[in-house]
């Protein structure tokens, strides 16, 4: 038998739904990470894994279309400047199946790309960390909510 009060239902004198709607967790997103710095992708790839995040990661844009088509990543976490294929010619074949996917860009040179960053920012979910940034922070934005395009 089903019963609901408030924010608590009850099956067959079982308690379910404690905690209000708005503060249920929502479900960790599967990240995919792509950067030649193989050590700062195995830093970030530990840090989500210790959160509980399922995580891939790649070495460059090539290695990296070919794990997104495997893996169906919510988030992609790419440098930009990459041998083979920057993470900005990856992501737009990316877009070409999931054109929402959210983006974390990461550059030690962002200024050279922020023509092509606010474009991004303005169509897509993306954000940008200059390097060196915050791991902290990158968890952060990979765990809130997608902001919507500026549009």
């Amino acid at each position: 038998m089903l019963s609901v009060t408030g924010n608590e239902a009850e099956i067959n004198g079982e308690r379910i739904g404690k905690e209000p709607l708005m503060k249920q967790k929502r479900p960790k997103p599967k990240v995919l990470i792509v950067d030649d710095n193989s050590l700062l992708a195995a830093t970030i790839q530990e840090l989500l894994q210790d959160d509980g995040i399922e995580v891939m990661s790649a070495n460059d844009g090539v290695e990296g279309y070919s794990t997104y088509l495997l893996f169906r990543p919510d988030v992609v976490v790419t440098d930009i400047q990459m041998p083979r294929k920057n993470g900005l010619e990856m992501m737009g074949r990316i877009r070409s199946h999931q054109p929402m996917i959210r983006t974390i860009y990461m550059s030690g040179d962002i200024d050279q790309y922020r023509p092509y960053l606010s474009e991004e920012r303005r169509r897509y979910p993306v954000s940008f960390f200059e390097k060196p940034f915050s791991l902290d922070s990158l968890r952060k934005a990979i765990l809130e909510p997608a902001a919507p395009p500026l549009q």
